[in-house]
């Protein structure tokens, strides 16, 4: 057995050779791995001396079963298993061993060999763990992961689907991302968006919940391709903005509404007037401005006070509401003057409106908290925009100078500009 002992002594693996559990051969890879202080400290010992209590039953049971098939003739090796070690100095290792029945010098023994996995498990286990962090994250997460096949079907999303949507990922898988959306028109926008930058980044749209309420998303994702670099689907997330979403809207009613009216402020009224007369003169399409007054306004804050005062300016917001078209806007320039915005309104359709709020307004009863009755009148001014104005400066001006022109005579009428683009044209 000489030269076999000097070839076990070479290998980098752990070997022990033990008869009737007791080492009578090892190795110095096995003396290394057993923190023996040489092969010989080994001899004598029993292999289960080695063996952690836990693993010990097993241990035995394959030493048993790989001498069994010796005594049958077949030598039939255990498969290697991992089981936890005690070494001389009392380090813990987990070893991957692997045994079999051999005959030496005439009598039977078993060959173990066995390599040191202790780095391994750990690196295992740190795995398991990360995976069961990933795990906890993915499953709480408030965003949802999706992706999708070249054709848009959903292929896999986490389980924040069951928050944001209200549906179980089985429910979304092997549907089309299409039937999520509420207005073809997003789900459109986004696929052109990845198809010419490839990602988007916090892309606004809407999806429809499993109760049907409609709310705000945001998506962030890139396309896949395959290797031969074609187009192969969609990854990515998207999260519930709803909440985001509505405040936003809240702020931006609140820094364009007047609050006591809900009328359009004066800042964001003359922004949409201002892009209202830009693409009138980009289309060349027709476009008024209806200039209006509440005539003695301040004898009303006078008589009955200001609390009064604010109720006839919300009455008269109603009335003059009543008379428009969805694409009018009326808005609150400040205290008791108002404008109205008529895109597409020639003079003469722009003077009927006028003469309805005027009539509206004059057929308006009002009574004070104490009862007393009273009512108001409105004075207006009309203006069209001409091919020679420059600016909406010049139309609101016309509109203000048509105002004081029913003012001056006698007020409850409408003043119109009857300025055009000939120089000679007069205008009151």
């Amino acid at each position: 057995m000489t030269d076999l002992t000097e070839w076990l002594h070479a290998l980098p693996g752990a070997v022990l050779l033990s008869r009737n559990d007791v080492i009578v051969y090892a190795n110095h890879a096995s003396a290394a791995l057993l923190e023996a202080a040489s092969p010989q400290a080994l001899l004598g010992h029993t292999t289960n001396e080695f063996v952690h209590p836990l693993d010990k039953q097993r241990s035995s049971e394959r030493i048993h079963r790989v001498s069994e098939s010796a005594d049958a003739g077949a030598a039939t090796p255990n498969k290697p298993s991992e089981f936890r070690i005690h070494t001389c100095r009392g380090n813990l290792r987990m070893v991957l061993i692997s045994s079999v029945a051999v005959e030496v010098d005439g009598a039977p023994a078993v060959l173990m060999c066995g390599m040191d996995m202790t780095h391994q498990s750990e690196i295992q286990e740190q795995l398991r763990e990360s995976e069961q962090n990933f795990r906890r994250l993915f499953e709480s997460m408030q965003d949802v992961y999706y992706r999708t096949d070249a054709q848009g079907v959903v292929q896999h999303v986490g389980p924040g689907v069951r928050r944001v949507l209200g549906y179980e990922p089985h429910e979304i898988e092997g549907h089309t991302a299409e039937a999520y959306y509420p207005q073809s028109s997003d789900r459109d926008a986004f696929k052109a968006a990845i198809a010419t930058h490839g990602e988007v980044a916090d892309f606004s749209g809407q999806m429809v919940r499993k109760d049907g309420r409609v709310i705000d998303i945001s998506i962030s994702s890139h396309a896949l391709f395959d290797h031969n670099g074609e187009f192969a689907g969609i990854e990515g997330i998207y999260r519930d903005v709803t909440q985001r979403k509505n405040l936003e809207r809240e702020l931006q009613r609140l820094a364009t509404t007047d609050m006591l009216t809900g009328m359009t402020n004066r800042r964001a009224f003359l922004d949409l007037a201002e892009r209202t007369y830009a693409q009138s003169r980009r289309k060349g399409t027709a476009m008024c401005l209806l200039m209006l007054d509440l005539d003695h306004f301040k004898s009303v804050n006078d008589r009955f006070g200001h609390l009064e005062g604010d109720r006839v300016l919300v009455a008269f917001t109603q009335a003059v509401r009543a008379q428009l078209r969805g694409s009018d806007t009326v808005g609150r320039l400040g205290g008791e003057e108002f404008c109205v915005l008529l895109p597409q309104t020639d003079t003469a359709s722009a003077a009927e409106v006028a003469t309805r709020i005027l009539a509206g307004t004059r057929a308006m009863r009002l009574e004070t908290v104490a009862g007393e009755a009273f009512s108001i009148t409105v004075s207006a001014g009309l203006a069209t925009l001409l091919a020679s104005d420059k600016s909406l400066h010049r139309l609101l001006d016309r509109a203000d100078q048509s105002l004081y022109s029913a003012k001056r005579s006698g007020r409850d009428r409408l003043g119109i500009d009857v300025s055009t683009d000939d120089p000679g044209a007069l205008t009151h």
